[in-house]
């Protein structure tokens, strides 16, 4: 056994990634319980508000992971720049929240199969259970390239879906009628519920976009770093808000908020499976559901990763890991296979739906992984609040940052970290007006206070620590040239703080020193851009 990941993550790879992370469960499924319960007009402007929000956020980790790319990405830099107790309570919230998102894929399997009335669908999802641990426990490679093309089929599959959409509200449908915005102005539309079912799409919007800040995850793994994370940073989010809003704007004016079973008790429909069925082809809407179902895949797929990416991450923290050092073992291959198999058994979780209901549990499984996201938003807006700070205040020159969104300063941290507390305290609304629902109120406020009780607890085990573990290192750490020496401070002394003095954190320390390879990497592609077919190369690039 080894204790170190491997850098097997092309450019092409890391892109799909990112956006097999965001297109999937969430958009093929998501937004029929959104449209049910908020109305086309809702889901549209809460997606494009939370687009926005995401998209900030993305821009803001990916300064801090093209400057330090390490394992475990923002819950690392959490730890690293604001505070060591919040970073422990952040790392295993996103942990579980990633163990919860392959049940809920998982159990979104089973939605999906009721379209062919498949008896005993838990079967499947465990069959896909076994199928992505098998993938994800032999190579990184393996990972990388099955994400590529299931994530580069659901692109495919939306590009067909925005064509046939248009198509439909033409009129070449079932009914050969022109629909334009009539969906928009039936009894109830375009806000359906009020103020509670426009807040509580936001949640589902959440999930929905959930996974784009885990391309950060993939910083550790990622080839030339410097050069792709902030080429992926740029355009991977562009591609998918322009998928999302196109296919929520044709999905509202498409389909009928109160279609049947577009979502309720038993099951969930999927938007996309509608549009086609309109559309007069039954062949054509088995076909969109068996997209959906790779795409499921694919999102279990990348969840799978993700956590255990995170977990061998908590495991590797220096000098206080913040998991059992077992998690940190890997294979040969740079496989974390005891972290792999603890994130995977959680998937159990999907399996409990025969009991209470697949869309139900399905509904629970989303609310706790869309607010696990819009945590994650939160904590990288703090993160990078305090990180900018450091920056400034240890006199580093701006220019020094290896990739910088410029015109996010000075209000992009701030603003996301505002905009997502907002987001988490109404959207719940629909919970206690006009009635109290205790099991929705819970899944929608019940990591807050775990988080908060993490937090506590990481204080109270670390201030117990006898004087003895407090080392005092007063060696120094060279800032710049037009800054003075200032003291390096104990990290062991840093664990049992609340918040991190950005004048004294180490900015130094793992920052990414590009390798030979890169250099190599670096030419290979200036002499193709520079080549007869540099504007092929050029195009090939933005789309692969």
């Amino acid at each position: 056994m080894t204790s170190h990941l491997h850098r097997g993550l092309s450019a092409r790879q890391v892109q799909m990634i990112a956006i097999a992370g965001t297109i999937g469960t969430g958009l093929f499924l998501g937004t029929g319980k959104s449209l049910a319960e908020g109305g086309p007009a809702s889901m549209l402007i809460c997606y494009a508000i939370v687009g926005f929000i995401v998209y900030v956020t993305l821009l803001l980790l990916g300064e801090m992971a093209t400057q330090y790319p390490v394992a475990g990405s923002f819950n690392a830099y959490a730890t690293r720049f604001f505070s060591p107790a919040y970073g422990f309570a952040l790392s295993w919230n996103y942990w579980f929240n990633d163990a919860v998102s392959v049940a809920s894929d998982l159990t979104a399997a089973q939605l999906v199969l009721q379209f062919w009335d498949i008896p005993h669908s838990w079967i499947v999802s465990l069959l896909f259970w076994v199928f992505l641990v098998s993938v994800n426990a032999f190579h990184v490679k393996a990972y990388g390239e099955l994400e590529y093309w299931l994530s580069f089929l659901k692109v495919a599959t939306v590009v067909l879906f925005i064509i046939v959409g248009i198509i439909v509200n033409a009129g070449v449908n079932r009914t050969h009628t022109v629909i334009g915005t009539k969906n928009w102005f039936i009894p109830g539309a375009p806000f359906v519920g009020g103020f509670g079912g426009f807040a509580r799409v936001f949640v589902t919007a959440s999930f929905a976009y959930g996974g784009t800040e885990s391309l950060g995850v993939t910083a550790g793994e990622t080839k030339n770093p410097s050069r792709n994370m902030p080429r992926v940073v740029k355009f991977v989010f562009w591609r998918i808000l322009l998928f999302y809003i196109l296919s929520i704007a044709l999905i509202g004016l498409n389909v009928p908020w109160n279609y049947p079973d577009l979502s309720n008790r038993s099951t969930t429909t999927s938007p996309f499976t509608i549009v086609f069925r309109e559309a007069g082809s039954s062949v054509a809407a088995s076909f969109m559901n068996s997209v959906i179902l790779t795409s499921v895949l694919s999102a279990g797929n990348h969840a799978l990763f993700a956590g255990t990416r995170v977990l061998y991450g908590l495991s590797v923290t220096e000098p206080n890991p913040q998991a059992p050092k077992i998690f940190s073992w890997t294979t040969r291959r740079g496989v974390p296979l005891a972290s792999l198999l603890m994130t995977s058994s959680v998937s159990a979780l999907c399996f409990g739906s025969s009991f209470v209901g697949s869309g139900t549990l399905w509904g629970w499984l989303q609310n706790i992984v869309g607010v696990s996201n819009q945590i994650a938003w939160f904590s990288i807006g703090i993160a990078s609040w305090r990180f900018r700070n450091a920056w400034i205040a240890q006199g580093r020159s701006l220019s020094d940052m290896k990739f910088r969104a410029s015109w996010t300063w000075p209000w992009g941290p701030p603003f996301v970290t505002f905009a997502v507390a907002c987001l988490i305290l109404i959207q719940g609304w629909s919970s206690v007006v006009p009635r109290f629902s205790p099991v929705d109120f819970v899944s929608f406020y019940i990591e807050i206070p775990v988080m908060t009780l993490m937090f506590v607890g990481w204080l109270v085990v670390k201030g117990r620590l006898p004087p003895s573990h407090i080392v005092e290192d007063t060696s120094t750490t060279p800032l710049s040239a037009s800054t003075p020496l200032l003291p390096k401070p104990s990290l062991q002394a840093q664990g049992g703080t609340v918040l991190v003095d950005p004048v004294t954190v180490d900015l130094r320390n793992d920052e990414y020193e590009e390798e030979e390879d890169d250099e190599v990497d670096d030419e290979e592609r200036d002499n193709l851009l520079k080549g007869r077919a540099g504007w092929a190369w050029r195009l090939y690039y933005w789309l692969a």
